[in-house]
């Protein structure tokens, strides 16, 4: 889960952390009080979404030579009018893709004299199921370009978790970031209260960039991006609270409510599968014969007639989808419940595609028995190949 940058300054806010005062804005109507409640003399105005690059993006409705995503203003009469001319408006940025995001929230805060950007991070290292900080000099909004280009700029280490976090770990990043004098000692205090933060709330991944050397020497956080494990959210209703569901794909949010791992991908091929290997690897063979995977759909072991339903209506959903295989290994999972909620759902939503079924396992004949005397227009597969080979065959005509 992800949250907003407002949200994630508040949390660091709350650890001690050094971020500049701000306000948030939901109404044109509001801005200018927001503004007003800030000292100036500079003013940043930033759109709130769910992306990267907002400083580089486009908004789509855009006047020619108009500035992107992240607005530097000196006055709060400026502010006020550079924040009612985002909300509402799509944001495009590298990460958003050319759909972009629609901006319903504006961060208006005040601006920070800067002598150096600078980049840190925290993530998990699924390498070695550790905490990793990620540092750079090259901070700011070309991080991805240092990364591809000298990634030799770039330092990163675990953090033992017997240990955990110590103070030659702060050390060790202040001095890869070239800091001296108070700013190491301020660093080794910031990295102790970030990795606190980031374990405390079961993180993902924590990220500053850029993290600044103000014109006074301090350091301090002038962006933030947060992302949480899903899976630890039960234990955290605070961070629940601060989600922001217009920010995620319908078809995912509607996947969440009925407990089906979904992820909306660029494809013309739907896929519903049971079980993460299966299913990546149904999207890799997909890719192996000429197409692309629409989606990643997992039912799961124990899915219903019910569940398989809301999956199959889900991947119909989606325009881009131009084709379905249904790749099912029945081992929990019985393939006459997976008939009868395909069978279900192509009833309730109708069937105006290609639909490939391949169904192996437990009750495999009385699965199978249950699509042939459906009557309807279902296009059997003997094995995963020839799943593949069909369904591509079906959709590129």
């Amino acid at each position: 889960m992800n949250i907003h940058e407002y949200q994630a300054k508040a949390l660091l806010r709350s650890y001690g952390a050094p971020v500049s005062d701000g306000r948030i804005v939901l109404k044109a109507e509001d801005a200018k009080t927001a503004a007003g409640a800030l000292d100036g003399p500079l003013w940043v105005v930033k759109a709130q979404i769910h992306a990267g690059g907002r400083g580089k993006g486009e908004f789509k409705e855009a006047d020619a030579g108009e500035k992107g995503g992240v607005r530097l203003t000196k006055s709060v009469e400026e502010a006020a009018e550079e924040a009612k001319k985002m909300l509402g408006r799509t944001l495009v940025t590298h990460q958003t893709g050319p759909v972009g995001k629609q901006v319903n929230r504006i961060y208006i805060e005040d601006g920070s004299g800067i002598e150096r950007e600078l980049y840190l991070a925290l993530l998990v290292d699924r390498s070695t199921s550790r905490i990793a900080f990620v540092c750079s000099t090259e901070g700011g909004m070309d991080i991805e370009e240092v990364a591809a280009h000298t990634p030799e700029k770039i330092l990163s280490f675990a953090v033992d978790p017997v240990t955990g976090y110590q103070p030659y770990h702060g050390r060790r990043i202040a001095f890869a970031l070239g800091l001296d004098g108070k700013q190491v000692k301020q660093c080794v205090s910031l990295m102790g209260m970030l990795y606190k933060l980031f374990t405390d709330k079961d993180m993902e991944m924590l990220e500053i960039n850029p993290l600044i050397v103000t014109d006074a020497g301090d350091l301090k956080c002038l962006d933030a991006k947060m992302g949480f494990d899903g899976n630890a959210i039960y234990r955290h209703p605070d961070i629940a609270e601060l989600r922001d569901t217009t920010e995620e794909d319908p078809k995912e949010l509607e996947a969440s409510k009925y407990d089906l791992n979904y992820i909306a991908l660029d494809g013309e091929i739907g896929c519903m599968v049971n079980g993460a290997g299966l299913a990546m690897a149904t999207m890799d063979i997909i890719k192996l014969y000429g197409a692309e995977p629409a989606n990643f759909l997992d039912v799961g072991g124990g899915a219903t007639r019910e569940k398989v339903t809301e999956a199959f209506k889900i991947i119909t959903s989606d325009p881009q989808v131009k084709g379905i295989l249904v790749n099912i290994f029945g081992g929990i999972m019985r393939c006459d419940v997976i008939a009868e909620g395909v069978i279900a759902a192509v009833k309730e939503v109708g069937l105006k595609v290609p639909l490939v079924v391949r169904l192996e396992g437990t009750n495999v004949e009385k699965g199978k028995a249950i699509i042939a005397e459906s009557g309807l227009n279902v296009i059997a597969a003997d094995n995963l190949r020839d799943g593949a080979e069909k369904i591509v065959k079906a959709v590129k005509g």
